[in-house]
């Protein structure tokens, strides 16, 4: 249920609608997004009284792949369960997604490498996300991990990465924001195209781990952005997840820290940013070493350097400042 950010079973009341059985329900009935409907491939509800058929999230998609070709709907569907998980996120802060006199909406397009033709990119553009659909298929998705000395690649990250552009566009240009965010970032000015080609020329320098959240965001201050906020919205909804899992973390080790998740202050406007990172580091330490017993690449394979934190903090003030802003 979308429109009251929350998991509920579900008990059929005729006519196409159902009714939550959540504790807190309002007695709001609702009807299936028409993308469960017709393909199966969405679990969102939209109200029953709400004329568009489809969900909040699928209705942000302004192109779907080619149903009649084999495997489309199986790429698709994983490209729906990342974005739904990004959308929730988006709307528990209450960040803006719909269109202004002077601002698009952010909305999803997601294409298919044409035969013959230039492939697909997946990238940002006024707007509009676009995701080529081979990013679904696992064994082309690691391959390009490999080829490119990524230590993590995944149809969530990258969307959090892509819905990162919007929201520089959105937030941060031309706003109060700027000064502090070149100071953290650098100037964004400098020829972008430029800045990517000398990039996968040269590569990352060697110390970028002093810095930056990853080797790619070296490459521009909008790409360093786009990477440290895709890791924000990692880890708040890592953190929160576990919270809501009552997960408490009481290492034996003297010196290693304990985790006592609170997924409900997770999210609250006024929570210190440093909560955050108490819960989220015990976390890490879990998950990675859970992954090695099954000879798994590690959940978080990241250090985050001063600097990086401090990025971090300042992508945590601008969310909690526009949820705040917007009476969330």
């Amino acid at each position: 249920m979308p429109s009251a950010l929350d998991v509920s079973a579900l008990e059929s009341v005729g006519n196409g609608n159902w009714r939550p059985l959540a504790r807190n329900h309002t007695g709001e009935m609702y009807r299936l997004c028409d993308n469960g409907h017709q393909h199966n491939l969405c679990n969102w509800m939209v109200p029953a009284t709400d004329a568009e058929p489809l969900c909040v999230s699928c209705r942000l998609n302004t192109v779907i792949p080619d149903l009649s070709v084999q495997g489309n709907r199986e790429r698709w569907h994983k490209l729906e369960i990342a974005k739904r998980r990004i959308i929730y996120s988006i709307l528990r802060f209450g960040l803006p997604m719909e269109e202004t006199d002077n601002r698009p909406k952010l909305s999803f397009k997601f294409v298919a490498d044409v035969p013959c033709s230039a492939p697909e990119l997946t990238g940002h553009a006024n707007g509009l996300i676009t995701v080529n659909i081979a990013e679904a298929d696992d064994a082309e998705r690691e391959r390009r991990r490999i080829n490119l000395r990524e230590p993590y690649r995944t149809l969530l990250g990258h969307l959090r990465h892509e819905v990162a552009h919007y929201y520089w566009d959105r937030l941060i240009a031309n706003s109060n924001w700027l000064g502090d965010y070149r100071r953290l970032f650098g100037d964004e000015s400098p020829n972008y195209a430029a800045a990517l080609r000398r990039y996968y020329e040269r590569g990352a320098p060697r110390d970028w781990q002093t810095r930056h959240v990853s080797a790619y965001a070296t490459s521009h201050p909008w790409e360093d952005w786009a990477e440290t906020w895709a890791h924000y919205f990692h880890i708040v909804d890592m953190v929160e997840t576990a919270g809501w899992f009552g997960l408490k973390l009481q290492p034996l080790h003297p010196a290693a820290k304990t985790m006592t998740a609170d997924a409900g202050k997770v999210m609250e406007a006024n929570l210190n940013f440093d909560c955050i990172l108490e819960n989220w580091f015990p976390i890490t330490c879990a998950l990675n070493s859970l992954n090695r017993g099954m000879g798994l690449l590690d959940a978080y394979p990241f250090v985050l350097s001063t600097p990086a934190i401090e990025k971090l903090r300042f992508i945590h003030s601008v969310v909690q400042f526009e949820s705040s802003r917007r009476g969330r």
